[in-house]
Order: C-alpha cells, then structure tokens, then sequence
C-alpha cells in the first residue's frame, strides 16, 4: 500500500516548470531506485520564447558550444525549507561544470546512472550537493544538485518552515541548472522508498491569467508559480 501524499509548502519562490513530475507518470524518474519514485525537477524557462528555453543565449550557441553557468535562468536562485524539521545529512563543495552542455552533460548523467552502486558508491555522485531533512518519523526530503558553496544550514541543526537553505545549482547528475526535490521513508538514500507529495499552495497560469490552486501537483506542461 502507497503512503498517503504529504501536503507542503512549496520550496521554490517565483515562476516555475516541472519537466519532471509523478504528475506525468511514476516513477517519475523512470525507476524507483534511490527514492526517485514521487521526484521532481524544478527550472525556469523563458515563455516568451516558442522554445522555452533555460538559458538566455542562442539555441545554436546551446547546441554547438553550450552555454555558461552565469546565463541560465534559475542558477543561484534560492531554496527555501517545505516545513519544519531537520538537517540530517548535506554534501557541499563539489564542483559544477562551469558550462552547460546538452551532450556532455548528458553523457555523464547516463554514465553515472548506469553504473552507480547503492552498496558502493557516494550519493553525492549521482546529487551532487544536497540537503537531506527529516520532517518527522519515517520522513526524509532531498535537494539535489545545489550550487557549490551555497548550502547555509549544517547538519543536525532544526530548521523551520521557510529557512534558506541553499541555491539551486548544476552539480551532480544534472543536464541544466535545476532543484531536484523528493520525499522518501529513510534517510539511507540507497535503500529509500519515495513518498508522494503535494503542495500546500501556488498558482497556474491558465486562460490569461494566473489561479490559486490548493494541495496539488504540477504538470509537466504547467508554468507555476510560488509569491510568499
């Protein structure tokens, strides 16, 4: 039996796309490995443009040369802690590739993924930096992929609902700067279940405008977005 979905605030502030969500289909990551079952992926995206792209350069340059860190819409932005709870695990310091590239950035994603031992290997491999917070018994939260240098929170330090915890970066198996977010039942990542989720609040640009939506998720389609 599924655990019942988690109601939270949304951890992100400002407009938002999730071209990862359990809403498109789970797992959402395609495997239920590492707690991926419920994750999202979290970027910004220019809707000005037919594209959508997120980085504010050509899509030639994107292609060919790639793109600088500095250039990518939501690099840096902050992270902001769901609810109360936690510090029981971060990794900081690991560096972020200075450019971003579709296809060297994909080659190591899949190289990571494909070969990444649970028993073996680090998580930072696969998250880069990331927090982990226990938001109550049997109730762990992952960011992943955090800009270098940036986590503010140390370990086992109670944190409260809307503390900064970080910026969202490009380290780890990350294709473009994103927040990779999810719920799981155990603090040991490697052998995690994921936990279903849905947000307390944010609204969803639709028919010209924005609505107010309430403990929801968003679809892959959806440009969102969290004023707090």
């Amino acid at each position: 039996m599924e655990r019942a979905p988690v109601v939270i605030e949304f951890p992100l502030r400002g407009e938002w796309q999730a071209p990862t969500t359990p809403k498109k289909q789970i797992p959402s990551h395609g495997t239920n490995r590492l707690g991926l079952r419920y994750a999202f992926d979290f970027l910004q995206v220019n809707y000005k443009k037919r594209s959508t792209p997120f980085h504010r350069l050509s899509a030639i340059r994107y292609f060919l040369f790639g793109v600088p860190l500095k250039d990518c819409y939501c690099w840096g932005e902050p992270i902001y802690a769901p609810c109360d709870g936690k510090v029981v695990m971060l990794e900081d310091g690991i560096r972020e590739r200075k450019i971003v590239h579709w296809f060297v950035d994909s080659m190591i994603a899949i190289k990571n993924a494909l070969f990444f031992n649970e028993e073996k290997d680090v998580y930072s491999k696969i998250a880069g930096n990331y927090v982990v917070i226990n938001y109550g018994k049997n109730g762990y939260m992952a960011f992943a992929h955090l800009q270098k240098d940036s986590i503010a929170v140390t370990l086992n330090q109670e944190i409260k609902k809307g503390d900064y915890l970080g910026k969202i970066g490009h380290s780890g198996n990350s294709t473009a700067p994103h927040l990779h977010f999810q719920l799981m039942n155990s603090q040991d990542i490697a052998h995690s279940q994921g936990i279903p989720c849905l947000f307390e609040q944010y609204e969803v640009y639709q028919n010209d405008g924005w609505q107010m939506v309430y403990n929801q998720m968003p679809s892959e389609t959806d440009r969102i977005r969290f004023i707090k």
